[in-house]
């Protein structure tokens, strides 16, 4: 049976879902895992490190091989090699010496990190290949391509909010070694969905040169360079410091942090989905371009000095970090919803997954830049205040930069015409 473009990307997307379930919960499954154990937070940072390079490495190649041999593959692969890291870690015991758990630990991470990135890049290029341009009217099918992307990236982020909280449940309703085992089972089942899939989704007409790995267009580039900075100012307090920051400062359990941060990333994947509809409130019927990206995040760059503030002058913590990330989720997730369409506006579809794939690494980097400078930056703070402040001081930096580097995005039209 020949599938439709629409039922091809309701399979990838699908299976997207399900992979993004279970690397939620295993984020949250590692960081209290191993903060149980008494490993500190730059330890536990390590542990994600491969996981985050790795991702890098990924969006690199995956983009330019999904090109090459069809985005099938690399969905096919990218969840294989997820299931293969939870089993992985089914052995992991508090028995093992420190470094033998975090190098197993990180390699496992790699393998998880590689196969995050193969599942994104593929979700996330299929839309180009299912959103039919409108040459009659261009704005028409540049809304609809736009209100396609909100929906998968909001959704996603919903569901990874429901692994976070679906780890902290799994961690403590069965430890830590049948959690994983439970999570493989459930993403080997996905994963027979996809064997309906044609291998052609997503190849390139001509065969792409090595060298197209690295974008040529201005647009591209210093969106993934805009990209690299937010996702490092959301990582750099998100990660590491602020879950040991809940369990360590306030005496919150394990399952209370999750379900805390799993709304969280709920209600941000909500608002994300929801951007289009938001837009339109507002009076805003058309696309979004650059000043929208600008915008948002001119005014994220405020929140996170406001939180560091807060909790200086010794504000109600537990308030301020409730404020301070409603308003950090909402604002975030407005820029990442236009960032998401904005890389697709900039290409086209022969090029999109490798586009996409470059795109992504700045991401992917942004993530690994992020999750380091948590861990650190917490520890040297020398308490669990101080080294909260200070990592929210370094994400108000980190979206200040990103800012400046939107100042010098070209229009989506123009950049296609050079």
């Amino acid at each position: 049976m020949k599938l439709s473009a629409l039922q091809q990307y309701s399979v990838v997307t699908a299976n997207y879902w399900a992979f993004t379930l279970t690397d939620g919960a295993l984020r949250m499954l590692v960081v209290f895992h191993f903060h149980a154990l008494g490993y500190s937070t730059l330890e536990i940072a390590f542990l994600f490190l491969f996981y985050e390079f790795f991702g890098v490495i990924t969006n690199l190649y995956g983009g330019w091989i999904g090109a090459r041999y069809g985005l099938r593959l690399t969905l096919w692969v990218g969840t294989l090699l997820q299931i293969l890291a939870l089993l992985m870690l089914i052995p992991v015991a508090a028995t093992w010496p420190k470094l033998l758990s975090v190098v197993y630990v990180m390699v496992a991470q790699a393998i998880s990190g590689v196969a995050k990135d193969l599942n994104k890049m593929s979700a996330k290029s299929a839309i180009k290949t299912v959103v039919t341009a409108s040459p009659e009217d261009s704005q028409k099918g540049e809304t609809q391509l736009f209100k396609w992307v909100a929906i998968l990236t909001g959704s996603k982020n919903a569901l990874k909010g429901v692994g976070f909280f679906l780890g902290g449940v799994l961690l403590t309703a069965f430890g830590f070694n049948a959690a994983v085992g439970w999570m493989a089972a459930g993403l080997a089942m996905a994963f027979l969905l996809t064997l309906v899939l044609p291998g052609e989704i997503g190849k390139m007409k001509a065969k792409p040169a090595f060298s197209a790995l690295f974008s040529q267009s201005q647009g591209i580039n210093m969106l993934s360079l805009a990209r690299f900075f937010l996702f490092g100012a959301r990582d750099v307090w998100f990660v590491v410091a602020l879950p040991v920051f809940l369990e360590a400062s306030l005496g919150w359990t394990f399952w209370e942090i999750g379900g805390f941060l799993g709304l969280w990333v709920i209600g941000y994947g909500i608002v994300q989905g929801s951007a289009p509809g938001l837009r339109k409130l507002w009076g805003q019927t058309s696309s979004p371009g650059v000043s929208a990206i600008q915008f948002w995040c001119a005014l994220l760059t405020s929140i996170p000095a406001l939180l560091a503030v807060a909790l200086w002058r010794n504000v109600d913590v537990s308030l301020a970090i409730t404020a301070g990330l409603t308003a950090f989720a909402v604002v975030f997730a407005m820029n990442s919803s236009i960032h998401s369409y904005m890389v697709l506006a900039y290409t086209d579809q022969e090029n999109v997954s490798l586009n996409v794939g470059f795109y992504y690494m700045a991401n992917a980097a942004g993530r690994l830049v992020g999750t380091l400078l948590s861990g650190a930056i917490f520890m040297l703070g020398g308490s669990e205040q101080a080294g909260m402040q200070a990592c929210l001081w370094t994400s108000s930096l980190l979206v200040l930069l990103s800012w400046l580097s939107s100042l010098r995005l070209p229009s989506p039209r123009a950049s296609a015409e050079t």
